[in-house]
């Protein structure tokens, strides 16, 4: 098993707890990310909003693209999963930024696609918001432009979206044949797309004026869910209380173990307080599933 963390850019992930002790600085996400590839964890990933969606629009949250690059210069061995979202950004100066920073982390960069969600974010930096199905057609044509140039010099590429004409990106990423991608979604044209193209009580006591309860209700508005989502899935930062990993650390464990078997390789977790806890949970659970012990 891998066990990846979301690096806390917007401060933290209970929407109903103010201060996590969960510093929004580079200085304390630049901690995290060394400690944690020193004590067993293996992958963070690096969130794409440029507003906070979980403590309000009016707090603080780190941009995820000069993050990154920044991470790739101090850290070692830890991947860099940075979400990215195609309606903001062009796909061949993306591939170029990307590749620069696959560059300086020796192939550490890896690309969780997101096809976005958030209507008055676009709104407030400028970018043109569509339809749930006309996004994930943009991301696929988004996604063979990226793999294009970054595996092709002189590519030429016309679609409805984009094009681009003897196009030459070098130098390439060093993870080859390309960075890997990362996708998730519930709706038919998340599926198909990623099919083709890739691979408690005072948490969950959630008040709706909490600052970021309306950005929360346009995420619902704009995404196409399988199932219901109730007030206690708000209450922490992407359903992460579905899992299960509720309990004991021994619980968890054996939790883990059946996720495993089931076929799971990484699980993405989330920490709050983040330091605190990244500590803890290394000691008593990945220790605990590894032969390999962790540095101190």
């Amino acid at each position: 098993m891998r066990y990846g963390y979301w690096l806390p850019v917007f401060g933290g992930w209970l929407r109903n707890v103010e201060n996590e002790n969960m510093e929004t600085s580079w200085a304390y996400v630049k901690r995290l990310a060394q400690r944690s590839e020193r004590i067993g964890f293996d992958l963070t990933l690096i969130a794409e909003l440029n507003l906070n969606d979980i403590k309000g629009v009016e707090a603080p949250s780190l941009d995820a693209w000069s993050t990154a690059a920044a991470l790739a210069a101090v850290t070692e061995r830890i991947e860099l999963m940075v979400a990215v979202r195609p309606t903001f950004h062009l796909p061949a100066l993306l591939a170029k930024q990307a590749a620069n920073i696959d560059q300086i982390s020796n192939g550490r960069l890896t690309l969780n696609v997101v096809s976005s969600w958030w209507a008055d974010e676009a709104r407030k930096y400028g970018v043109a918001f569509e339809q749930h199905d006309d996004r994930y057609a943009r991301t696929s044509e988004w996604l063979d432009v990226l793999d294009g140039v970054w595996k092709q010099d002189h590519f030429s590429y016309s679609g409805k979206y984009y094009r681009v004409e003897d196009n030459v990106l070098e130098p390439k990423p060093v993870a080859k044949p390309r960075p890997t991608l990362y996708a998730g979604g519930e709706s038919p044209a998340a599926k198909e797309l990623i099919a083709e193209k890739c691979e408690l009580r005072r948490i969950t006591d959630v008040q709706q004026s909490a600052a970021g309860y309306a950005n929360y209700q346009q995420w619902l508005a704009g995404t196409q869910l399988e199932q219901r989502v109730s007030m206690e899935d708000y209450s922490v930062s992407n359903r992460g209380l579905r899992s299960g990993l509720i309990g004991t650390p021994e619980q968890v464990a054996e939790r883990l173990t059946q996720f495993e078997s089931t076929g799971v390789d990484l699980v993405l977790l989330q920490f709050s307080p983040q330091l605190e806890e990244m500590e803890r949970f290394a000691q008593t659970v990945i220790r605990r599933n590894s032969s390999v012990p962790a540095s101190a």
